[in-house]
């Protein structure tokens, strides 16, 4: 017997049990489709995600403090070590010091707390702001210490309400500073910082805090691959400027990146695992039918084998009824899973991404599923004895 005819003798038998076959090819639907949406959804996010942070800029690179190290004191950054840094690392595009606090900013309506930074004009060119009206930060208020601001879109309307916020003052520890530049509204999923965010001179931030604190160093190299060495070759003269050996950590975008992409990978293999189950409860609900069918069938095994039929041509009967079911069944579970990967990933409004190979893997593994259940009763079939076969009623 060919392969086509043992193909058309199992969806006969298919057939022959519609509401049978229907109820057992249902865990192989459901197994399937869960992991089909659940990898789908999984590699779209992911996607996003490394998207969203490759829009901030691929050759950035922040240093810090390493505070569990212990005796850190008198080693935090200095305003200075910014100029001795640009000057002596060819490879270091942009660098700006950022000084962080969190206190109340008083406006014309209203008066909130916001977080205070302190910083420069390379920082505007590092994370590529960008401005809804006026200007950023430029070299020239922060050599001057000058008293400007730039604030975010949403504070401007907290502070000023219906007010035109360029040129009006808002109060910082008593001081006031005119706004120069309100932010565009970010049309990232990843933001710089709340929208209650006040940027001004370093300079004048070490004025009004009376400090001269940096929290850490933000910096863009020339070329991407060229950030493992602008970030070694800071922190290295910071260790030498202030004979701290150790004290410095620092880290890229593109490292975070990657561990992204390892954490969003894991957490894909193990709900798709997860989902996975559902396909060895519907491989045993496949084998469980099968052992029935032969059962009931007995009869008509001893029939088959009467008229000349080998035991191997009843071992693929069996064997490719039960493929073809699960084959089946792992069709209509890869529709329902693509089909639910794009209509969650359209109200979670990320890009659902269903690779050729997540497809071909669900295919086989449904064929798989039905080697493996198959596999057993269809052996108990071939064995039968055509003579007590013939004799079962």
């Amino acid at each position: 017997m060919n392969l086509l005819e043992s193909i058309r003798l199992a969806l006969e038998g298919i057939m022959a049990n519609k509401l049978r076959s229907f109820l057992t090819t249902l865990g192989i639907v459901i197994g399937i489709a869960a992991v089909i949406t659940v990898v789908a959804i999984g590699q779209g996010g992911r996607q996003l995600l490394v998207g969203e942070m490759e829009k901030l800029g691929t050759n950035i690179y922040v240093v810090y403090v390493d505070w569990r190290e212990s005796e850190v004191s008198g080693t935090e950054f200095d305003a200075r070590d910014i100029d001795v840094i640009k000057n002596l690392v060819s490879e270091v595009r942009y660098l700006a010091p950022l000084s962080y606090a969190m206190v109340s900013v008083r406006g014309s309506v209203k008066q909130m707390n916001a977080q205070v930074i302190g910083t420069t004009a390379d920082l505007g060119a590092i994370r590529n702001i960008r401005l809804a009206e006026g200007r950023f930060l430029s070299p020239q208020d922060n050599a001057g210490a000058r008293r400007v601001a730039v604030i975010e879109q949403d504070f401007a309307r907290e502070v000023f309400g219906r007010q035109e916020p360029l040129g009006q003052k808002i109060v910082i520890h008593n001081t006031p500073f005119q706004v120069v530049g309100v932010l565009a509204p970010e049309d990232s999923m990843f933001s710089w910082g709340s929208s209650k965010t006040v940027y001004v001179p370093n300079r004048a931030w070490q004025v009004v805090f009376n400090s001269r604190r940096v929290d850490q160093i933000e910096g863009s190299a020339v070329e991407r691959e060229l950030v493992p060495v602008a970030m070694q070759k800071t922190v290295s003269i910071l260790e030498r400027r202030h004979e701290a050996h150790g004290r410095y950590a620092s880290v890229s975008l593109d490292q975070q990146m990657e561990a992204a992409r390892k954490i969003t990978g894991i957490m894909t293999l193990v709900i798709g695992a997860v989902a996975g189950i559902s396909l060895f409860v519907g491989g045993i609900g496949v084998m469980n039918i099968m052992l029935v069918s032969v059962t009931e069938r007995v009869r008509e095994i001893g029939v088959r084998m009467a008229v000349g039929a080998r035991r191997k041509d009843i071992l693929s009967q069996f064997l490719i009824e039960s493929v073809v079911l699960c084959l089946i069944g792992g069709a209509i579970g890869m529709m329902l899973g693509i089909g639910g990967a794009f209509l969650v990933a359209k109200l979670a409004k990320w890009p659902p991404l269903v690779a050729p190979s997540t497809v071909i893997i669900a295919v086989l593994f449904s064929a798989l599923v039905g080697v493996l259940s198959g596999l057993w009763p269809a052996n108990k079939a071939a064995q039968l004895d055509p003579i007590e076969a013939l004799r079962r009623e």
